[in-house]
Order: C-alpha cells, then structure tokens, then sequence
C-alpha cells in the first residue's frame, strides 16, 4: 500500500507541468488567433478607408525606339595658337575667353627686322634684274655678229650662260622677296577659326620662338557647330549601322538638371574599332549648337534614336514597383479600389516608360502613395494627378 501511494502521489506531481505547458499552448494558440484576428479587423478597416493617391492613365501612342547614354561635348574644331617666327610680342588685341572671327588680329611681333629683310630682298631683285637685261642685250648683239666671224664662239657662249645664270638668281631673288613677304605677315598672329580663346599664356615683351610646342600663345576652340561623343555597347552596332545606311540617325541631347531643353543634331561617326576591354563603340553627333549652350567638356544625356514603335501603351516611369516576382503596378478599378498587376516593361523614353505587357490602354495607374496600397484598398485620387507627356525627353 504504501509503494501504490506513492506512486499515485509521484503521478499527481508530474501532471502538473503537463497541465501547465497545456495551458501555455492554449494561451499562444488564443493570442495568434487574437493577433490573426486583429489584422484582419485592421485590414477590413483599411478596406474601408480610403487611400490618397495620384494616377496617371495608361496612353498608346508611337514612340522612338532609342539607346540612351551619357556623353561629352568636344569643340569641333581646337587649333593651338603659335608663332610662325622668332620676334618679341608688341600687342595683345584680344581678351581671355573672347568669341573671335576667323581672321581677327590676336597678337603682333615687332616688324622691324622683317621690313628691313624684305627691303633688302627687292634690291637684289631690283639689282639683279638690270643686270639681266644687260646681259640678254649683250646676247643679242653677239647673236648677230657671231656668224659673221666679229665674236668667237667662246665669247658668245660665255654670254649666253651669263643670261641663264642671271634668270636663275632672278628667280631666286623673287622667292627670297616672297618669303621675307610672308614673314613679314607673319607677325599680325590672326584667328584661323571662328570660336572662343581660352587663357592667355604670353604677354607683351615676351619673346617668341618660331613654332615652340612648348610655349603655345593661346588655345581657340570652335563651338558651333560642335560634338557630343558617346558610347554604346557593341551588340547594337549592327543595329545601328543598318539603320543609318538608310537615312541620317537624329541625336537627342539634354543637359543635366536642365531637361526642359532638348538639343537635338545627327549621328555623323562611327568608330573604326570596338574597345575590347569594354565592349562598346564610340560614336559621335554633331549638332549646331548657334547660341553656343553646349560646351566643350560637358557632360550630356544622349538618346540616339533608331526608329518609332507605334501602338505602344506608355505610363510613368514612378508608377513601376519593385516585388519578389518582379515589376508591378496598381491599376485603380472602376469601383476605386486597386489591383496589383505584373508588368513586363520594354524600354524607357524620358520620364515614362513602354508596357509590353499588364497594362492596356486607358487604364489608371498609380503613381504616388504605392506604399500604402494592398490588393483591394479603396483609393481617394487626389487632384494634380497627371497623364503622360507626348514629347518624349532622353
């Protein structure tokens, strides 16, 4: 009796933790139902409140099919400004950063020894010259006495070779004035291009070497028309090619920060070679650039565009989210509550982007206050709400 007692007491002990753990899961299992049923109470509630968003409707309409990059803007032309002959610096006629004509005046060399070179050029001519003529009556007066016997024959050719010898340094004489000449023009230093000088490297009273690489005067660069350089990776070559052998391929340019303002020129370069150690080819577009906006070393946004896509639906760019099973869109339905549709999106043009696939035409999708939304939610559309542009902007 007493081992039965026992036992029976050492059973009631060890129900009690079995009782409690019991217990326990029946609290947990209350609790997360409670929990499960407090959500749900919320999102009920949430169903019935509506939810302020902006929407802009789905439009279709052609698009250009486009590549988009960032590029930089090149001066069409750059000449480095040297001078052509030794001399000192008389005068500066322009100012840093100045726009100058092709043929203004930009420096001037002392002139002095170039005169005094040139005078002294055209009196050897002049001197030379009278002795030619001399020379040519005297073979005159040889040639028709030469024959008769009054002048030997060593006499007459001595005469002859005279004459030739003296048309050669006639000739040299009329070089050696033409060059002194030139030189002479050489110390007005003038603008070759039409464009912009950049600083000043030279002053008055310094003297100049004639062609020092190493000391160049000034750097002018022309800025209208002018290049954008850009490049794409090498899998649209082809594409690009084909396209451009059968009618001119326009560029679209914008500067940074300043996208209301568009640039548009033309593809004009296409590199000889791939760059293998990135994959990409340079290409190059030329644009007018009259009012000189565009300016070398700039960075740009560039869109080369290939083509048009018609029928393609557009929506916002800020309307596409971001999920575990990809791209997606809240669509507002006619009743005003939201749908979450999977989107397969084609390529971007500006501020909006092509749908292939989730949204149709007319549709209304969100675009501000996706964060709030969940299938189902009521939805308030605030005012301000937008459609997509028509102008597509790179």
């Amino acid at each position: 009796m007493k081992s039965i007692e026992h036992s029976s007491r050492k059973w009631r002990i060890g129900r009690k933790p079995a009782a409690a753990l019991l217990f326990v899961l029946a609290a947990a299992l209350s609790a997360c139902s409670n929990d499960a049923d407090s959500k749900a109470k919320v999102q009920d509630a949430r169903r019935h409140v509506a939810m302020p968003v902006s929407v802009a409707e789905a439009v279709q309409r052609t698009v250009p099919v486009q590549l988009r990059a960032i590029g930089s803007v090149q001066s069409f032309a750059k000449v480095v400004v040297q001078a052509q002959v030794a001399g000192e610096i008389t005068g500066v006629h322009f100012q840093e950063g100045q726009r100058v004509r092709q043929g203004d005046l930009l420096f001037t060399l002392d002139a002095a020894p170039f005169e005094a070179e040139l005078k002294l050029a055209r009196a050897n001519l002049a001197r030379d010259r009278a002795q030619l003529e001399n020379a040519r009556k005297q073979l005159e007066r040889y040639t028709s006495v030469v024959k008769k016997g009054y002048v030997s024959a060593e006499e007459y050719d001595k005469v002859r070779t005279s004459v030739k010898a003296l048309e050669a340094t006639l000739r040299a004489d009329e070089a050696a004035v033409e060059k002194a000449a030139i030189e002479l023009e050489y110390c007005a230093i003038r603008s070759p291009i039409d464009g912009y000088t950049g600083e000043v490297k030279v002053d008055v009273g310094n003297i100049m070497k004639a062609n020092d690489n190493d000391k160049p005067m000034v750097v002018i660069r022309q800025t209208s028309p002018i290049y954008t350089i850009f490049t794409v990776p090498e899998r649209y070559l082809p594409e690009i090619k084909r396209h451009m052998s059968v009618k001119p391929l326009q560029v679209e340019a914008v500067i940074p920060g300043q996208q209301e303002r568009q640039f548009v020129g033309r593809l004009t370069f296409i590199d000889n070679s791939v760059d293998t150690t990135t994959g990409t080819i340079q290409l190059k577009a030329t644009f007018a650039n009259e009012d000189n906006a565009l300016w070398p070393g700039q960075f740009v946004y560039v869109a080369l565009i290939l083509g048009e896509q018609p029928n393609a639906v557009i929506i916002p760019s800020r309307a596409v989210q971001m999920g575990q099973e990809g791209s997606y869109v809240y669509v507002v339905k006619a009743d005003q509550t939201v749908e979450l549709r999977q989107v397969k999106l084609g390529f971007t043009v500006g501020d909006e982007v092509v749908v292939e696939g989730g949204v149709k035409a007319a549709d209304k999708v969100v675009t501000d206050g996706q964060l709030r939304l969940f299938p189902g939610a009521l939805v308030k559309v605030v005012e301000g709400s937008q459609q997509p542009g028509r102008e597509a902007r790179p």
